[in-house]
This record gives C-alpha cells, structure tokens and sequence, in this order.
C-alpha cells in the first residue's frame, strides 16, 4: 500500500503515539499521548480559524484548580504541553474533564480511521521514528509531520478533509535519518 486518503487527526494521532514510544513511554501511555497531542493541536486550530472560542479566563483557571487537586500535571510532546495523571495502569493523557484516555478508545479509533492501512502506516512511522536519536526525534516530530502530513485545503475548508497520506513519503524520510 502506498497511500492512504484520510484527514489529518487520525495522521498525527498515530504519530504522536509512535514518537510517544521511541521516547520510551509504554504503548498504552503512548496511546492516550497522541490522542491528546491531536486533540490539543484540534482545538488550537479551531480557535485560530474561529471555529472555537476560547473559555473564559475564569472557566480555565478553575479547570487548572480542579486538575492540580486531581494530579494532573504536564508533559511536553511534540510541541505540546499535554496534561496527564498517574494512574495504576501508567500514565495516561485526561481530558477537560480530568478523566484518562483509555488507549482501547485510541486503538478503536484509529482502526476505524486507517482501516486496512493502520498496520502499514504504523510500520512507516515507527522506522521514521527510530531513523532518529530520541533527542533529535523529540526536537523535530513536529516538522517531521509536516512533511509527511496529507495536503488538504487551507482555512476552514481543510477543516475535517481527507488528503492522501504517502506512505512511501513516509518510508523515503526514514531513509534520510539523521
């Protein structure tokens, strides 16, 4: 296989969980990770598109209140500081409302948004992945999905559109490595 017609979310889902594994998180910690770096980026597209409003000063200030009582502290990965919770089964990414991800939801997800393709994809992106330190992967994820990411539309009309992910373009920048 080598692309795959699907919109970006689902793309730097993956990708962030694959980064989040070659950093040494584990699997399922990885999982909720890049769902939350998707989500995370989401929103803070929405809002510069006007598609969100940000909540009011207030409404943030006493969800940080609620998620410092909670646990919840920050992690930075791929340029974003995702919130996250120890829990018994390791760490994992919470949401507004402070309750973890669970990586089935994850797993579920992307199954549903790959299709046939998640094996292959997911096999590009861990040898792209490994083709780096974990330092220069930590510093250069980010630009590395913007080189591999599908083209869609820019501005609210590449809200939500599929492009076509290379996953030959994938491969060829593992092969480049560092």
């Amino acid at each position: 296989m080598d692309s795959v017609k699907i919109n970006r979310a689902p793309v730097l889902t993956l990708w962030s969980a694959v980064v989040a594994e070659r950093l040494g998180f584990n699997a399922d910690e990885a999982l909720t990770l890049g769902k939350a770096v998707a989500g995370l980026t989401a929103q803070s597209k929405g809002q510069r598109l006007g598609i969100f409003t940000p909540s009011p000063e207030e409404v943030r200030k006493k969800r940080a209140q609620k998620a410092k009582q909670a646990g919840v502290f920050r992690l930075e990965l791929l340029g974003r500081a995702v919130p996250v919770l120890h829990t018994d089964d390791g760490l994992r990414a919470v949401g507004k409302d402070q309750k973890p991800v669970t990586p089935q939801s994850v797993e579920k997800y992307l199954a549903s948004k790959f299709g046939d393709a998640l094996a292959d994809v997911r096999s590009a992106m861990t040898d792209l992945a490994r083709s780096r330190r974990p330092a220069a992967l930590a510093e250069e994820a980010f630009r590395l999905y913007e080189a591999f990411r599908p083209g869609v539309p820019a501005g609210e009309s590449g809200w939500g559109a599929k492009g076509t992910l290379s996953i030959r373009k994938v491969r060829a920048l593992a092969e480049k490595g560092e």
